[in-house]
């Protein structure tokens, strides 16, 4: 058992200006800078529940009746058509599309990024990862032994819904730093059961990350060539040993935050269904005690492909449909749950993907149904995915919603649902999406910006796609090309984007053009976090 001790809260009060309270917010009145105001903030807020609750981790405040539970589901490389709801002809998903008659199924509804590490990041901060830092220009996500994480002055959706009383709990993968610091129990969450990064990182079959960065360095191609191929035959048929993959238990406590490492190499055959009691646990832990705040994220169907034994062949889809029918499983026991509790009319669920499909695993990666390309891109196929919204007696049943979302739109819109004003003190890329959820209305998104490695490669408005930049994923053609005249497509008339109609419409171009160009002279972006490990390996 690893603890870490948090600071006495006598210090954090001697260090604070003069306070007031808004809105159930500890505001700062002073003359601090934005991220000085918002680290006093965060220590004010934890001292002073201390000191008034003396519990562990500091225990809510009494539930008010309107407040409602908030379920996050948030799966790893599925793809658009990897649900039967979506359309896939032989994988059954009968909880999800239950799920969604009962609710909403978006069908323009984006990732923030077409990887794990910065969609996850703006997914909790409602902000691009240019703007926290949380992404790389070389390295896309996070690896095994990076110094740094998610940011300590960004507001995570489960900071702010502890400060209104709620109980928070992540599950599953974090992605967003290894470190003890940048644990999900030190960003909101009083508790956390998971893996740190993705379950292929931790190699212990063929080269280790540092090994292959210094196989790049020295530009031995025959090498990681080699390294390559035997990783491939791995994926194609895993074996635990392969990877040495942690598994993590954070609680707060009294003297601070309580690391335990579970187990390592984790036995991921087993991971969906214990990520499922985790989540049962917490649930039946918080219910009739105070609102709770459930952060779930599957491990799978990322490779390594990993089920349990009762669902090994159980698929028509082979082995990647094994996986994600386990993960429908899960959602089923889920609801069921919150149902058997009577909290199905106070609770809004939300299913949704990181990003599309690992096309390159072949066999062992998902579909990006008629969406072309997959996860690593900018195409449809890596940053359009499902979305299931359900809230039964708020969220009309049986609708399917083409208005245009994101997942960066779920903290604006769960901090509205909870009545927390976002903080005043940074620019949020995040919009409320209640008028579509709650009043049939329109989005109030009206365009995306499609990033890669920190580069705005293309723009959507309305349903106009501009592509500024066109690349296949991690080396896989298309090659890289710039393009002078942007590429343009009508995205509800060609969703495979097979048809370049800049020529038509000029004016079409120009305009989108003059939005990106917009959007990128409104802020500076943050120092690319991911790349200071590599700075730190490689001299």
């Amino acid at each position: 058992m690893i603890r870490h001790r948090r600071p006495e809260p006598t210090a954090f009060l001697a260090e604070l200006p003069e306070r007031t309270r808004a809105d159930d917010r500890l505001l700062l009145v002073s003359s601090l800078n934005p991220l000085d105001r918002r680290s006093a903030l965060k220590k004010s807020s934890l001292a002073l529940c201390l000191l008034l609750a003396g519990l562990p981790g500091c225990e809510p405040a009494p539930r008010a009746p309107s407040l409602p539970n908030v379920v996050i589901l948030f799966a790893d490389d599925l793809g658009y058509g990897d649900l039967s709801g979506y359309g896939h002809p032989t994988l059954r998903t009968p909880h999800l599309d239950r799920l969604a008659a009962d609710g909403q199924r978006w069908t323009s509804f984006y990732s923030p990024s077409p990887v794990c590490s910065p969609s996850r990041g703006a997914l909790l901060t409602g902000r691009h990862g240019v703007r926290t830092g949380l992404y790389g220009q070389r390295l896309g996500v996070l690896f095994p032994n990076d110094p740094t994480g998610l940011p300590d002055d960004e507001v995570t959706l489960a900071e702010l819904l502890r400060e209104k009383g709620y109980r928070t709990a992540a599950v599953g993968k974090w992605h967003l730093g290894e470190q003890p610091p940048s644990f999900p129990t030190r960003h909101g969450f009083e508790r956390w059961f998971g893996l740190p990064y993705s379950n292929d990182m931790d190699w212990l079959h063929g080269f280790s990350f540092e090994e292959t960065l210094q196989a790049v360095v020295e530009e031995r191609v025959d090498d990681l060539a080699a390294d390559r191929q035997l990783k491939g035959e791995a994926y194609a048929e895993p074996k635990l040993e392969y990877w040495n993959v942690p598994l993590w238990r954070s609680t707060l406590t009294e003297e601070g935050a309580a690391d335990e490492l579970v187990e390592r190499p984790t036995d991921q055959t087993t991971l969906t269904r214990r990520y499922t009691e985790e989540a049962l646990d917490f649930i039946d832990a918080s219910s009739g005690e105070a609102p709770f705040f459930l952060y779930l994220a599957y491990t799978m169907p990322h490779t390594p492909l990993f089920r349990s034994e009762e669902f090994v062949g159980s698929s028509r889809a082979g082995t990647y449909g094994d996986v994600v029918e386990e993960i429908d499983w899960s959602v089923g026991q889920l609801v069921q749950r919150i149902q058997e509790l009577g909290l199905g009319d106070d609770t809004l669920i939300v299913f949704t993907s990181d990003n599309g499909p690992w096309l390159t695993m072949l066999q062992n990666g998902g579909s990006a149904g008629p969406l072309r390309d997959g996860k690593g891109t900018t195409f449809e196929g890596g940053m359009r995915v499902p979305a299931i919204f359900s809230w039964p007696g708020r969220i009309a049943a049986g609708q399917t919603v083409s208005e245009l979302g994101t997942a960066l739109d779920l903290y604006a819109t769960v901090a509205a649902v909870a009545g927390i004003e976002l903080p005043g003190d940074r620019t949020f890329d995040s919009v409320d999406l209640g008028p579509v959820l709650f009043d049939g209305g329109s989005s109030l998104r009206k365009s995306f910006a499609y990033y890669r490695s920190g580069e705005l490669y293309a723009w959507r408005s309305g349903p106009w796609k501009i592509h500024r930049v066109t690349e296949g994923a991690y080396s896989m053609p298309p090659a890289r090309t710039e393009h002078e005249i942007p590429l343009l497509h009508h995205l509800e008339h060609d969703p495979a984007e097979r048809f370049d109609v800049a020529a038509q419409h000029p004016d079409v171009v120009r305009r989108l053009q003059q939005e990106v160009d917009e959007h990128l002279a409104s802020f500076e972006p943050a120092t690319p976090l991911f790349d200071l490990r590599l700075q730190a390996a490689v001299p």
